[in-house]
């Protein structure tokens, strides 16, 4: 590269989006050869990608300090202006963006690109309009031409960051502010890129396409986009007005704030920019200059001399320390680089840069970029290792840049941890793409490249999953973009676009898949809405022309079709017609929603006509008038069940010719029920249930649910739940009867078991085999078949038959006579001894007190019995407990009943109370018992004359109970008594 002719040196300058970097481009490639220097490595990479495209990879070497990609024979060079070789010559040289020659930290290189780089042919100048004045100073004779803006730039004032229009970027300066925004628009509004200066070029062009796409509406950025990079940005939203510039925090300049403004806008569109996120407004004067892009001028520009002396340390720091005769030029302040050489000048470096040789390569180990941004100290301590290796070993130590690669070679981590790791590997590849400073440079440039990538990639794909919510994207871009691929849906209802989920439909209601600490906002509701629009209309249309047999109605009240919920039954004007709610989206309106209406209508009408056929003829039947009608409209009011006892008296007046015509309805009349035997199966009695519990406590009620499983399983009894309705199961098809709940026909059938055994009385002449469980008085005994038919014994059965008005009477078994041991010879010697004193004991029974016991239950009768009989012989054996035989009498009987049934007790008399009325003579005569009944009192059979054809009739007085003689304790008889005790 060498110096040219001034008339060949052109300054290209103008405001953002006037095409200067395109038509730098473009001129370079109009010769043999060329070489462009630009701002970010991130741009440098974009416009090698161009070039390469237009004359071939081998063509087009790409140098940038952590990258070098030089084929054999390259015509064209892209670099950043700091890797740009200034050796080389080339016929175009073209520099971009100039303008940052009044940075602190970079402003010294490009002001040196701007006095000496040049092509042999042409050399292009590329900045912003402020730059006029300087370069008139700097290069007299230059050529200045002012492109115009394509669009126009308008200030919007004020508004919310979630308010923000699509495409646009909001802007902040520090990495805490950007991730806030971020967080708040991927909240509200689906998602964010995100392009700061700290991340890797890779990072930065992978959120850049993030944004390019449409994977995301918005941008949030530092003023790193306000340099180079070509976005499609419609508007800029400026979240702050101030930076930290590394030594303070200032508000921005005009021409800052037009340099970031101006990426709103792209060629032929228009821009905006404006304030967010509680910046104040721009006064008018600034928005004047910005819409105009009238801003002052550039003075002064950094610069630091690059005519260097490497004969000693001292000599090349006071080069680097000279001041510029131009007064356009000011020297920069001390560098990063500067700072590295005295950090090494202190050190044992020192003594190593001895000769031209070894202080330029001392000065170029300072060059190292600080990219980890830590202290001078730090940095200089890695600088001093990879001098003193060069200089010692002539490479770096092979196994401590391992080490430090290594350390570097790690994808965990959450974003500020891969982003710590990129700048530390950062550096590694620059040391890497230095001339001769590796033993193996390939290796360790494909090695720290890889690591970089894949660091890079890490950190992409966690900035993605903070800020950007994927399936928020993809629905933008398919509102956006007609042609992509429908939506799909699986068997479980799951809506899936290009992979991801997008939400369930169920029916005819769509529920948005929400990730953790996600907001519904309106715009990815309605997003949503709208991809799944077409698909609830053609649902509809399937619906309207569905078969009756795809409908289902559940015993929750919700009506399915296909399986999918899609309506709901609620209470109506009668209990036949109850109401239909649609569950459904607003998507399902219009004539869509109609159609579902009229359909699901007409199919519950069929439904209730169908399933309870039988009992909707009753509303009005033929032939049938009077109080039979009436009769049959009570049953169709009841869904087919009536309890016997309401209507009682109804049925009492229905003669036989009455009562064939209801049967003929399919009316029975049982025993506790007049019923439709045929809306007795599951399915008209739940829809019964569902149908009453609309009208009655509503359908989540306890019971309406749970009843219909247990009619299903076929059970025909079962414990009764009290927090239940006990109405739920008389509609279902039970009795409550005691602790239980009884199928009606189930009961029906036992009291077709228990009429003839109680119309049958065993007391009496019977030819042929008694019935099993017939009892003497007309009563009965519970039987196997009984208990199998309800599914329950014991007392739950008791419970039953106790509520059904039947009462019991327990009268205790005999016991089982023990046969006797053979007595031993001392038992016989003192039985003798007491038949000889026989007169003795019998002193000692008190007859007379027997005679006055009263009289007592007999259960309690028989426990006195066995007490006295076992005190005397053993008090030790524990007596067996007693049996009872329960015998079952109708607790209302008629007046030919009570001539054959006991008369124990009335109805409402305690069970097991002797009935004192009982006792007393009747006419003159005692009360008739059958043969052979126990009253309890230990009495006699009556002997007496009286109904030969019937039996002696029991004697009304208590029989006496046989007493045992009581001996004295001191006495020998005492004595044998125990022992025949332990015989028997």
């Amino acid at each position: 590269m060498t110096f040219a002719h001034s008339h060949s040196v052109k300054a290209i300058l103008g405001p953002t989006n006037t095409g200067k970097t395109y038509f730098a481009i473009e001129r370079m490639l109009a010769h043999p050869t060329g070489m462009i220097g630009l701002p970010l490595r991130l741009l440098a990479r974009e416009v090698y990608q161009r070039v390469v495209e237009r004359v071939g990879e081998q063509a087009v070497a790409l140098v940038t300090g952590e990258e070098r990609i030089v084929p054999a024979k390259p015509r064209y060079w892209v670099a950043t202006v700091e890797a740009m070789p200034m050796d080389i010559h080339v016929d175009c040289v073209a520099v971009d963006e100039i303008q940052t020659a009044i940075d602190f930290d970079r402003g010294h290189v490009f002001t040196d690109r701007l006095l000496k780089a040049r092509g042999l042919q042409e050399t292009l100048l590329l900045g912003s309009a402020t730059m006029a004045g300087v370069v008139r100073k700097l290069i007299p004779h230059a050529e200045i031409i002012d492109r115009p803006r394509f669009s126009q730039l308008t200030y919007s004032g004020s508004r919310k960051i979630s308010r923000q229009p699509p495409r646009s970027a909001i802007v902040a300066f520090s990495a805490r502010q950007v991730y806030a925004i971020a967080e708040l628009i991927r909240r509200e509004r689906g998602g964010a890129a995100v392009v700061m200066g700290a991340l890797s070029p890779r990072t930065r062009n992978a959120q850049v396409d993030l944004y390019q796409n449409g994977d995301v509406d918005f941008l949030v950025a530092t003023d790193a986009i306000g340099m180079g990079l070509n976005l499609d940005i419609h508007h800029v939203a400026f979240a702050d007005d101030t930076k930290f510039d590394g030594h303070q925090s200032r508000p921005l300049t005009p021409s800052e704030l037009g340099q970031i403004a101006g990426r709103a806008g792209r060629h032929r569109h228009n821009g905006t920019f404006g304030v967010t996120g509680g910046t104040a407004n721009f006064d008018e004067e600034l928005v004047v200059q910005l819409e105009t892009h009238d801003f002052e001028p550039v003075r002064q520009v950094q610069w630091r001399n690059s005519n260097l002396n490497f004969g000693s340390i001292e000599a090349l720091r006071h080069s680097l320390e000279m001041s510029p005769q131009d007064r356009t030029l000011t020297r920069v302040p001390v560098a990063t680089d500067q700072h590295a050489l005295e950090f090494l000048a202190r050190n044992e470096a020192a003594s190593l840069a001895r000769g031209h040789d070894a202080v330029k390569l001392l000065w170029e180990c300072c060059q190292i970029p600080d990219y980890q941004g830590i202290s001078p100290a730090a940095h200089g301590e890695i600088v001093t290792r990879i001098y003193s290796d060069l200089r010692r070993i002539g490479s770096v130590n092979a196994d401590w840049i391992a080490e430090q690669v290594r350390f570097c070679d790690n994808g965990e981590g959450d974003i500020d941890t891969l982003s710590n790791r990129i700048k530390q590997i950062r550096t590694w590849t620059f040391v890497a793409n230095r001339k001769n400073w590796l033993e193996d440079p390939l290796y360790w440039r494909e090695k720290t490249r890889d690591i970089e990538d894949r660091l890079s990639d890490a950190l992409h794909e966690r900035l993605t999953q903070r800020f950007v919510d994927r399936r928020t994207s993809v629905l933008l871009r398919h509102l956006k973009d007609k042609r992509m691929v429908s939506p799909e849906i699986n068997s479980q209802g799951e809506v899936r676009l290009e992979g991801h989920l997008i939400g369930t439909l169920e029916g005819f209601r769509f529920t948005l898949a929400r990730n953790d600490g996600d907001a519904d906002a309106k715009g990815l509701r309605g997003a949503a809405d709208s991809v799944v629009a077409p698909e609830i209309h053609h649902r509809a249309e399937r619906l309207a022309g569905s078969p009756n047999e795809e409908f289902v109605l559940a015993t929750d009240g919700r009506l399915r079709w296909r399986g999918e919920m899609v309506a709901e039954l609620a209470e109506g004007d009668s209990l036949f017609r109850p109401r239909i709610i649609i569950l459904a989206d607003e998507t399902l309106t219009g004539p869509d929603l109609e159609k579902v209406q009229d359909r699901l209508m007409l199919w519950l009408r069929h439904h209730i006509n169908t399933v309870l056929e039988p009992v909707m003829a009753l509303e009005a039947p033929a032939d049938v008038e009077g109080t039979a009608r009436g009769l049959a409209y009570q049953l169709y009011e009841h869904l087919g069940l009536l309890p016997r006892a309401g209507v009682a008296e109804e049925v009492k007046g229905l003669d036989q010719d009455v009562r064939g015509k209801l049967r003929k309805l399919g009316i029975k009349f049982g025993a506790y029920h007049i019923y439709v035997p045929a809306s007795l199966k599951p399915a008209p009695r739940e829809l019964a249930l569902v149908l009453f519990a609309l009208k009655n406590g509503g359908i989540r009620q306890p019971g309406v649910t749970d009843i219909p499983h247990i009619v299903l399983s076929g059970r025909t009894s079962f414990l009764v739940d009290p927090e239940v309705d006990p109405r739920l199961y008389e509609i279902a098809g039970f009795k409550v009867a005691g602790k239980r709940a009884v199928r009606v026909d189930i009961l029906e059938r036992l009291a077709d078991i228990i009429r003839p055994l109680i119309a049958l009385d065993a007391g009496r002449p019977y030819q042929g085999e008694l019935p099993v469980g017939a009892a003497d008085g007309n009563g009965f005994r519970v039987t196997v078949e009984m208990t199998s038919l309800l599914g329950c014994s014991g007392e739950d059965f008791s419970s039953i038959l106790t509520s059904l008005g039947y009462r019991v009477r327990r009268t205790p078994k005999p016991v089982e006579p023990v046969a006797p041991a053979e007595a031993s010879e001392e038992v016989q010697a003192l039985e003798t001894v007491l038949e000889d004193n026989a007169a003795t004991t019998d002193g000692v029974v008190e007859p007379a007190a027997v005679e006055e016991a009263p009289a007592e239950p007999v259960a309690e009768a028989v426990v006195a019995e066995g007490a006295v009989a076992d005190a005397a012989p053993a008090e030790a054996a524990a007596p067996a407990e007693p049996q009872f035989d329960e015998v079952w009498f109708p607790g209302r009987r008629n007046s030919e009943q009570r001539r054959h049934e006991p008369r124990q007790r009335r109805d409402g008399d305690a069970e097991g109370q002797p009935n004192r009325r009982n006792e007393r003579p009747r006419h003159g005569k005692g009360p008739r018992r059958p043969e052979g009944e126990d009253r309890g009192h230990g009495g006699k059979p009556y002997a007496g004359k009286g109904r030969p054809d019937k039996g002696p009739r029991p004697d009304r007085r208590p029989q006496r109970e046989e007493r045992k003689p009581v001996f004295d304790p001191d006495s020998p008889f005492a004595a044998l008594a125990a022992l025949r005790g332990k015989s028997e």
